[in-house]
């Protein structure tokens, strides 16, 4: 499977699906589910990380998974922070008995 260019966070997701075009507002969803507006709020507009718990409850109030809702957090976070430089980290090498080095 080939890493996405750019995945959306899943504020955005939700906010596409639920949200726009839709009568209801984030007070009442968050009401729904049994989150505070901020919460939610804070999710929808990418200011936020998916978390378990609203994941679970996602599942639960449109179907799905939760999973589903954790792995689009987890691709935008992986992709956001392969986009940072930082230093170089090194193998480890590892020999028959267990023991490892640092490669070169």
């Amino acid at each position: 499977m080939t890493a996405m260019h750019n995945p959306p966070h899943p504020g955005a997701v939700l906010k596409d699906g639920v949200f726009d075009g839709s009568s209801i507002s984030v007070t009442d969803f968050a009401k729904h589910i049994g989150m505070s507006r901020v919460a939610l709020s804070r999710v929808v507009n990418g200011a936020a990380a998916m978390s378990a718990d609203l994941a679970i409850r996602l599942a639960q109030a449109l179907g799905g998974s939760a999973q589903s809702w954790l792995r689009l957090q987890a691709d935008y976070d992986v992709w956001k922070l392969s986009h940072i430089k930082r230093a170089r980290i090194l193998p480890l090498k590892f020999s028959n008995d267990d023991s490892f080095h640092i490669a070169a």
